[in-house]
């Protein structure tokens, strides 16, 4: 993605941070013909010793799964709060708008996982995630149903051998920070969470100090 320097974080907590609070992705690979083929689906993110990795599933129907097979250099992007940035943030009349927000790329290595213990242990973590208490839920459903229930999927493990984080803020408009961070404090969801990462870059000092204005 277009990364100019002043949006770009090379620090990878920040990167795993954006991918955990945001964990569903999009899944792109190349198709049969040729084409970008994308599936939107949870992943969750493992930092191992050899760096992280995303693991996920699709349904077996879902030929994505055979795309990763045959080409498993893909792309799983992650999407961050976002919000339209109104010129009047800034103390003069000469600006325009824009669109601040926060996005991961990763340039993954895929590595199918079809076995059913393997499975079920990827799916646990995903679980882990999003419901822990469903998981004894899915212990109770029994073994009959639930390797009926893995056998319709394929899992996957996603190296990622490549990352882009982009942190976009309005970093180099210092002018306009106080405006902003107090703007998104009363704004909507992705709003106030973009404050907080102002906070995180040290940007929310500017509104709280008067700093910038």
């Amino acid at each position: 993605m277009y990364l100019p320097s002043h949006f770009k974080s090379d620090d990878p907590a920040m990167a795993a941070l954006v991918m955990r609070e945001n964990p569903f992705a999009s899944l792109i690979s190349i198709d049969d013909a040729g084409l970008p083929f994308v599936t939107h689906l949870p992943l969750h993110l493992e930092e191992r010793d050899s760096g992280f990795v995303l693991l996920g599933h699709c349904a077996r129907p879902n030929p994505h799964w055979r795309y990763l097979q045959a080409r498993p250099t893909a792309v799983a992007t992650f999407l961050g709060p976002h919000a339209y940035q109104s010129p009047k943030v800034y103390p003069d009349l000469a600006r325009v708008p824009t669109w601040n927000y926060l996005a991961v790329h990763c340039t993954v290595s895929a590595m199918l996982v079809d076995d059913p213990l393997a499975k079920d242990r990827l799916l646990k973590k995903l679980i882990g995630d999003h419901e822990p208490p469903y998981a004894q839920q899915w212990r109770d459903l029994g073994e009959d149903f639930a390797h009926k229930m893995l056998a319709g999927i394929m899992a996957f493990e996603l190296e990622v051998v490549d990352l882009q984080c982009k942190l976009k803020l309005n970093q180099h408009r210092r002018e306009a920070h106080a405006v902003m961070r107090a703007g998104y404090a009363d704004g909507n969801d992705d709003e106030r969470e973009l404050g907080l990462w102002m906070d995180r870059l040290g940007m929310g000092a500017a509104a709280k100090t008067g700093e910038g204005q």
